[in-house]
């Protein structure tokens, strides 16, 4: 054993090392540390999987949305509101005419009229300078009527006017002040009455018309007033 450790000193004592190449290794070996290791370039990945994936989301996320939409619009939102049918239109009469001598009449429920409230026109057309007129309206007590107005296209002052009731018929009457005249051409009396709720029927309303020219002569005018379609009683 002892012969065996010498031959191994002697062994270590004779062997010398190879400087250059240990330097030249230890060189290379701090480059490679500096500039890291070299690695083979990989290939570009492809990109399409990538881009099929993000457009398979958006779509997902779309869907998912318009579900949501769907379900808020539909299923979440309270139901609309019942919306009343529109009324049907106040009845407005057709016109009725009388003729007598120089003194024409028309008669005929404004059309501005409504559910609620209306309006009886008297025409008068006199192809003669009056000395006299009166006109009377009659409207029936349908329901509601009562008085909310009246007028005339001649001077206020020219005539006094009385407004009452009496037996279930609410009366207009127009009369010329003494001393005044009605000129020549057509003249129109209004009265204005509110009444009940809907179509109002005025074939129960009348209308008369008393005149005399200066020379005396006299002319008497009567009619009525039609109902139209819709109103209660109509035909």
């Amino acid at each position: 054993m002892d012969e065996l450790q010498r031959a191994l000193r002697d062994a270590a004592r004779s062997h010398e090392p190879d400087r250059a190449r240990i330097l030249a290794r230890v060189e290379r070996g701090m480059a490679e540390q500096a500039t890291g290791p070299r690695r083979r370039p990989r290939p570009p990945a492809r990109r399409w999987p990538r881009v099929a994936l993000a457009t398979a989301a958006v779509a997902g996320v779309l869907a998912v949305g318009g579900f949501g939409v769907r379900t808020l619009l539909h299923e979440d939102a309270p139901a609309p509101a019942h919306v009343a049918d529109p009324p049907p239109p106040a009845v407005t009469p057709a016109p009725t005419s009388a003729v007598d001598g120089f003194l024409r009449g028309h008669s005929a429920v404004d059309p501005h009229s409504n559910r609620f409230w209306a309006q009886s026109n008297i025409s008068v057309s006199t192809a003669t300078p009056l000395a006299a007129l009166t006109v009377e309206l009659r409207v029936a007590q349908t329901g509601g009527v009562s008085d909310t107005g009246n007028w005339r296209t001649l001077p206020a002052e020219h005539f006094t006017v009385a407004v009452r009731e009496e037996s279930g018929v609410l009366v207009y009457t127009w009369t010329l002040r003494e001393g005044r005249t009605v000129p020549v051409g057509r003249h129109v009396f209004a009265g204005q009455y509110n009444h009940a709720e809907g179509g109002r029927d005025a074939r129960g309303d009348r209308f008369t018309v008393t005149a005399t020219d200066r020379d005396g002569r006299r002319a008497t005018l009567t009619g009525g007033f039609t109902a139209g379609p819709g109103a209660a009683g109509s035909s």
